[in-house]
Order: C-alpha cells, then structure tokens, then sequence
C-alpha cells in the first residue's frame, strides 16, 4: 500500500524526524524525543503536524440537517464560528469515528467543516454522500484532506505564539471551541482553540501548498505522534482504532465515555439505540487505572479483578512522562469503575496490581 504523505514531509526528513506510517499516512512519530516533547508542551509550548487527520466540508442548503442527522450532537446550537465534539454513529449506536466540527464563521456561507480520523476521510465522505442522496437533501459534500494542512500548536504558551504568528493579540483571545478566520505567513486560513492534548491550544487549517510557511511561523519544539498519544492519555482522550473500533471493538459513546457529545433530542442515525443505552447504562465502561507496580500495560492485555478472574482488555497504556506513573485505560464492567477500585493488568503474563483511577489524568 502506497502511503499518504503530508505536506510537511520534506521539512520532517531535514529536521531528521522518525517516521511511522498511521491511519494509512507517513507521519513523524518523534523529532527529539517523546519525553522532550511531551514536558515542552506540558509547561511551554510545542507544534505538531496533524494534515493526516481528515477534512470534509459540507455546504448548501441542507448542509445543517445533514450534519444534524449524521452526527451525534446538537448541530443547531452550534453558531457561526463556533466548534462542537461529536460522534458518528451507526444505527445501533456504534461509534464509527468521533470528529471536531466547525460552522465555519459568516464569511464562509454557512459551510461546516468535520474531521474524521486520519483514514476515515474517504469512508466518511462515502457516507455523507450516501446519506444525502437516501434522504435526498441539497448538500455539497468535499473531501479536501490533501488541500488542507493542520497544524496543531499546544501548550500554556500557545496564545503568546498564535499572537505572534498572527500579528494580531486579539486572537489570544479566542474564545474555547471557537474558530476565526486568520492570516499567517500571508497565507488566509482557519484558526481554531480547539486541541488534543489537555492543555491550551490552537489547530490552525492552512491551504497545503502553504504548510510549511505557516509550520515555520511557529517557533518552538517540533512534536511526533508519540507525545501526541502521551498528552491524550493523561488527559483521558480517546483514539479511534485504539479505545474504540467498530469491527473489532465495537463501544457507544455511553461506553467510551462520551456520552456528553450525545444530544437524544435531535434525530441522528443511532439515536434511538443510544436513547435506550442513555436510560438503562451501559454494562461497561472505559475506566482508567494507574499501575502500582513497576510495568506499562499495552493494548490487548487482560484486565483481572482481585479474584483473578478476567474483567476486561487494555485499550491503551503508556509509562505517563508528566505524571511519571504508568496508566492505561480499558473497557470493565461498571461496577468496577469506582476510583480506587483494585484490580490488575496481565504484563508479559505476570498479574501487575492497579487500581482505578477518575479520569482525566492529568487536567490543567
């Protein structure tokens, strides 16, 4: 399989990044090291180059029921420049993908722009596609992941480094989940407080041909996927095709945690099975754990209780380089959810004690 590459590559292989093909895209994993990058955004400031993640946008009349009806939250109270956290799912309430969405500010015409998980762009496009024809509403729907680049700029630093960018202080100021038009390095783009990692942070949305301008105006520690997952686990993030998946892990957002981005009173595909799980509970529950002894719990790995019977599976694990403990998160049983809860990770087939932990990890 040929993989995607992102626009930014050439100045990745200058910097002498390590690479890793994820989500069917070449992306740099690390530039320095994880620990480095993770701690420089944790308390300064750090970039990561994120173009493998999708971008859709979707125009026309019918643009605001067909997000309304392929999403999980309540599009309509999303106003023009605002953002909203959603999932799609399926007719049985299975998450298929979770997305940022964007109702792009006025000057846009009433466009949203989502972004499905890197890899999920062409089926989420397919899916629009096939939904407005079934429902026969007049949308537009483009798939612009390989026009657009994404660069996410995180840390308590980061509205000082947006201000300088931008030339603009205003934009320090961008209020949370919302995003504004913004020029950087003379290239017009999107600039939203949106962000992955627990901290501060901005995403900003620039024309390709333009990403490594826009990457350069940024000075400050260049950051890998590697300390992107660190950052998302502390902060109790979810990953798509990690702590959930719909073939091989199929969860609702009950289940995974994210039940706040379901709105049961709008009409969504999986709305009426998610109305359901809302009013009865979900059997289980994604919970996280820290373990009390010397180990890093990966995914797959088997979750006991103090019994010694087999509860639950990792969904992810890491030794956390901030809160320098390992943690991990995996789907139990909910009357196993309560912090402090004592049960135990299977390491190399070796019983590791843990215990629950309330999520997020780490919260600034």
């Amino acid at each position: 399989m040929t993989l995607r590459t992102p626009p930014l590559a050439s100045s990745h292989e200058a910097r002498d990044a390590t690479v890793t093909e994820f989500g069917g895209w070449e992306m740099p994993v690390e530039f320095d090291s994880i620990r480095t990058e993770h701690e420089s955004v944790r308390e300064r400031v750090g970039k990561f180059d994120v173009s493998h993640m999708g971008e859709i946008v979707v125009s026309g009349p019918d643009a605001d029921e067909l997000m309304n009806r392929l999403t999980s939250n309540d599009v309509r109270a999303v106003d023009a420049g605002g953002a909203q956290y959603a999932a799609i799912t399926d007719s049985e309430g299975v998450i298929l993908d979770d997305t940022m969405l964007y109702r792009l500010p006025e000057s846009h015409s009433d466009e949203f722009l989502f972004v499905p998980n890197a890899g999920n762009d062409v089926a989420m496009e397919e899916r629009w596609n096939a939904h407005r024809e079934e429902w026969n509403l007049d949308a537009t729907v483009e798939n612009r992941t390989e026009e657009y680049a994404m660069i996410a700029v995180q840390g308590p630093d980061s509205a000082d480094l947006v201000a300088e960018a931008t030339g603009d202080d205003a934009l320090a100021e961008l209020p949370n989940f919302t995003a504004t038009d913004a020029t950087i390095a003379g290239s017009e783009g999107l600039l939203a407080r949106t962000g992955y990692t627990g901290e501060d942070g901005f995403e900003v949305i620039f024309p390709w041909a333009d990403a490594e301008a826009v990457w350069e105006a940024f000075d400050c520690q260049p950051c890998g996927l590697g300390a992107r997952d660190t950052l998302r686990m502390e902060a109790g993030l979810l990953l798509a095709g990690q702590d959930f998946d719909s073939d091989e892990n199929p969860r609702n957002p009950y289940e995974a945690g994210i039940g706040f981005a379901v709105d049961t009173d709008t009409e969504f595909v999986g709305r009426d099975a998610l109305a359901a799980v809302e009013e009865s509970g979900p059997d289980e529950r994604l919970a996280g754990f820290e373990l009390d002894e010397r180990a890093v719990a990966r995914h797959g790995y088997e979750i006991r209780n103090t019994e010694g019977e087999a509860i639950g599976t990792v969904t992810s694990g890491t030794m956390a380089p901030y809160l320098n403990t390992p943690i991990g998160l995996g789907y139990v049983p909910t009357e196993y959810t309560e912090p402090g809860t004592e049960v135990a990770v299977v390491v190399r087939g070796e019983a590791k004690d843990a215990h629950i932990r309330a999520l997020p990890f780490y919260e600034r």
